[in-house]
């Protein structure tokens, strides 16, 4: 991932590096939104322990109840558009 040089910015930019840039902020904004989505919605804010790897374990459990809470509800939809005799609109 690349990011903005600290520093004035240089007075000719090639069109490679404005797509390379453009092509970084659109991952960098994916990811943000998804920590985001934990500090709101699953508490990661709340974590405050002491330690590298209890902090990271913490953010890795958060993560995965994520997944999971996607998961659960994907399986969810499935049902009810069986039990409805329905077709998915998705």
């Amino acid at each position: 991932m690349s990011g903005h040089p600290l520093g004035r910015p240089p007075a000719n930019v090639s069109k490679e590096k404005k797509k390379q840039d453009l092509e970084a902020e659109k991952i960098r904004n994916c990811i943000e939104g998804k920590f985001g989505q934990a500090k709101r919605r699953f508490s990661l804010d709340r974590v405050m322990v002491k330690l590298v790897n209890t902090s990271e374990t913490a953010i890795a459990i958060t993560f995965l109840v994520m997944n999971l809470s996607t998961q659960i509800s994907r399986l969810f939809y499935a049902f009810l558009c069986l039990f409805l005799k329905t077709k998915p609109f998705l």
